[in-house]
């Protein structure tokens, strides 16, 4: 299926690939069958979040494995692959590393040495953890170079002291390598520490509003690295890896979207009130309606995006074209699941405030996905300097 879209630019490509079809049909039934919501409530207060043997699984099927080159294990089918996926995983609330590897194997494809390439994504093919620590504060809009590099000695024999914090990475009490932006010769660069580097006691989980998510401040302080653990295309690679961030955030917050949607309607279909389904009433059906409709421009964007990347190659630097389609998808993914689970709560009354009722899980995911890889507020900033000026 191949359509258009507007991006403000003239480009207007959107394809639906066979090869997307059939992974989310597979999703689908996959993450229907793993994750009812009995299942994701029964892990919120679990210290991984997610069912080890949920993820076995999802190795197992190739997942880890979509968007990395055939040559390293993987199945080369690009990274637009993955959003029928992580679409599937947000309206089912399944909690997983998945993306967290998806973004840590990226950097590497698109910043490390060959040598890098060759040791690490193997490995996430096969279900290694790996996730990226970025955040110096809880500000997108920073600089993420807080954690310092001394280098000790020269040569063969020089090495690289690291110390400092990082705050909400995600998954890393599962994390097996961690790709950290650290401040090397007054630079912002990426380097790969394995977490067996890490302090005993280096990693202090952070408390969240959406409870189906980990993410913890890990401390780097006496951590030391040889240079080759730095990525030797840092610059780009952490341009490209926090727009694909926002994509595969804005693509987990379009599927949840939908079951919040999907929550709703199941509400005002099944609810009277003085003697009529709630459903019936106007001031309820129009915001719904509304839903709807901004649902389904969110999907439009995060698969407007996905046929960019892999329209071009994966591991080339994001284009123009693409960095204005994944900033417009997270503005309108997230806005549109923030404004449904507010409309959910709302709708369900006195109840919809309750830890009981499901809307409770849908407000909460959106809480926290519009904060995930820059807000609204964040990429409009930057769109406005790239589609006007």
């Amino acid at each position: 299926m191949t359509t258009s879209i507007l991006n403000g630019t003239g480009n207007t490509a959107l394809a639906f690939s066979d090869e997307q079809s059939m992974l989310l049909e597979s999703a689908k039934s996959f993450c229907g069958d793993k994750s009812d919501i009995n299942a994701v409530r029964s892990l919120l207060k679990s210290d991984s979040g997610h069912n080890p043997k949920v993820w076995q699984e999802m190795v197992a099927l190739g997942w880890t494995g979509i968007a990395i080159p055939e040559q390293y294990g993987g199945f080369n089918m690009g990274l637009g692959s993955t959003v029928p996926v992580i679409e599937s995983m947000g309206r089912h609330l399944l909690g997983t590393a998945f993306i967290t590897s998806t973004l840590a194997a990226q950097a590497i494809l698109r910043g490390g040495s060959e040598a890098q390439r060759e040791k690490w994504l193997p490995k996430v093919v096969e279900g290694t953890v790996g996730t990226m620590a970025l955040l110096d504060n809880e500000d997108w809009g920073a600089k993420l170079c807080g954690v310092t590099a001394t280098l000790n000695g020269s040569g063969s024999t020089s090495q690289i002291a690291l110390s400092g914090k990082k705050q909400l990475v995600a998954d890393a009490t599962v994390a097996d390598f961690f790709v950290v932006s650290i401040n090397h010769n007054g630079n912002p660069t990426l380097a790969i520490v394995d977490a067996s580097q890490l302090a005993e006691g280096a990693i202090t989980a952070n408390t969240l509003i959406d409870e189906t998510k980990r993410a913890a401040t890990v401390d780097f302080t006496g951590v030391t690295i040889s240079p080759d653990a730095l990525l030797p295309h840092s610059e780009q690679a952490l341009k490209d890896v926090r727009l694909i961030g926002a994509l595969l955030i804005a693509a987990e917050a379009t599927g949840t979207s939908a079951a919040t949607l999907d929550c709703i309607v199941s509400y005002l279909t099944s609810r009277i009130q003085f003697g009529r389904l709630i459903g019936s009433y106007q001031s309820l059906k129009h915001p719904t309606v509304e839903i709807l409709l901004q649902m389904d421009s969110a999907r439009s964007l995060i698969y407007h995006a996905a046929t960019l990347f892999d329209k071009g190659l994966d591991e080339g630097p994001v284009e123009a074209d693409t960095e204005i389609a994944c900033r417009m998808a997270k503005a309108q993914a997230t806005e549109t699941l923030l404004f449904a689970g507010d409309r959910a709560v709302q709708f369900h009354g006195g109840m919809g405030f309750t830890y009981d009722c499901d809307a409770m899980l849908y407000i909460r995911r959106a809480q926290w996905a519009q904060h995930q890889y820059g807000d609204a507020q964040h990429h409009r900033l930057h769109l406005a300097r790239l589609l006007l000026d």
